[in-house]
């Protein structure tokens, strides 16, 4: 609808009657106008010094008039704002960093104390270690997979492994790794011969895979010196995998594995292996009798190598799962198997080269 239709103002040129003129000019008499048909006739405009004046306030209400909204009940649109982008998101790190530290120096003191006042009470804390990563493992692999690696077996199996070996060295810890094979094999037997196969097969792996592993951190701990053997590869293996989140979470932009942990970096790597080659070269010199600096940083660079597939391979399970972390046991860590992970395949690494290096003790 355009001004047209609304008849001629009122004012100016407009011959009616004297009370037509008396009406006042603008909206609320133009809206009333709006129910005639038919377009006012338009009439030759006068000279009339009077009705000039009128003329122009007229023709100001109508600029107003036309200017302003067509409906009495419409609101003037407001322009619309273009939104500011947000503000840059500093990197933030994936949990809990508070409980992870309080976590981390409350276990620290447990292996602490156990480790240099009886040997015998740190073997309790691997043993109570590989039960509680067996049952989350198991756990998982029910739950996601409905494989049933039996439990009993296991934890059973996997608590002489540790003992054997701290007591009996590599033959003990090989000769338990052989029978709790076997008692999985039995113990399944009591089941349906549904999945059997699948079952005993993930059984057998978690034996191998947890506390077989294991087994060589007590096989260090059984040297003369095996106090400062554990707590290098402890400080070794914690030193890699802070390097490699120090330094991956600043620097990191090239990405090591991206289809199996999107969070790791080529940056961060190098930061692992630069992090464990100067601790190792330290805990060498100064920790392990008859070490050499040299010797160190071989050591480390074996440990951030073996560390980081140790945690590549955990994060492969974990997808086959479909989870982000196999228990929450440990708060900001997320469960036993998640701080296992590292730590497992490394204890055969470091147990290995510290005999080539130093001897058996």
């Amino acid at each position: 609808m355009n001004d047209s239709s609304w008849g001629a103002p009122q004012g100016a040129g407009y011959w009616g009657t004297p009370e037509m003129r008396a009406a006042p000019a603008g909206p609320a008499h133009d809206v009333h106008g709006a129910q005639q048909t038919r377009p006012m006739p338009n009439v030759p405009d006068v000279p009339d010094a009077g009705r000039d004046a009128q003329s122009r306030e007229d023709r100001d209400r109508e600029a107003a008039h036309v200017s302003g909204p067509l409906f009495r009940d419409e609101k003037p649109q407001e322009p619309m704002s273009t939104p500011l982008p947000p503000p840059p998101q500093k990197k933030r790190a994936g949990r809990d960093l508070r409980a992870a530290i309080g976590v981390a120096v409350g276990l620290g003191a447990v292996i602490g104390v156990s480790l240099f006042i009886v040997k015998a009470a740190f073997v309790g804390v691997i043993v109570a270690a590989v039960v509680v990563g067996l049952w989350e493992l198991t756990s998982r692999l029910q739950e996601r997979k409905d494989i049933k690696a039996p439990l009993v077996p296991l934890a059973v199996g996997g608590a002489a492994m540790v003992v054997a070996g701290y007591a009996r060295g590599p033959e003990g810890a090989w000769i338990a790794m052989a029978l709790t094979a076997l008692a999985v094999l039995v113990w399944r037997m009591t089941e349906p011969p549904d999945g059997y196969l699948k079952d005993v097969t993930a059984g057998v792996f978690a034996a191998f895979y947890v506390p077989f592993l294991a087994t060589f951190v007590a096989l260090m701990l059984a040297a003369d010196d095996g106090s400062w053997r554990v707590l290098t590869f402890l400080i070794l293996t914690v030193v890699s995998d802070t390097g490699a989140y120090a330094v991956g979470w600043r620097f990191g932009t090239h990405k090591l594995a991206p289809r199996i942990s999107p969070g790791k970096t080529r940056e961060g790597l190098f930061g692992a292996v630069a992090f464990a080659m100067v601790a190792g070269a330290l805990c060498m010199e100064f920790l392990i009798d008859d070490g050499a600096w040299w010797q160190g940083l071989l050591l480390g660079l074996a440990v951030a190598a073996s560390a980081t597939l140790g945690d590549l391979g955990e994060s492969m399970i974990k997808r086959d799962l479909g989870i982000k972390d196999m228990g929450t046991l440990l708060p900001g860590h997320g469960g036993i198997m998640d701080r296992l992970d590292s730590l497992l395949p490394t204890a055969p690494v470091v147990w290995l080269l510290l005999v080539l290096f130093v001897g058996s003790g």
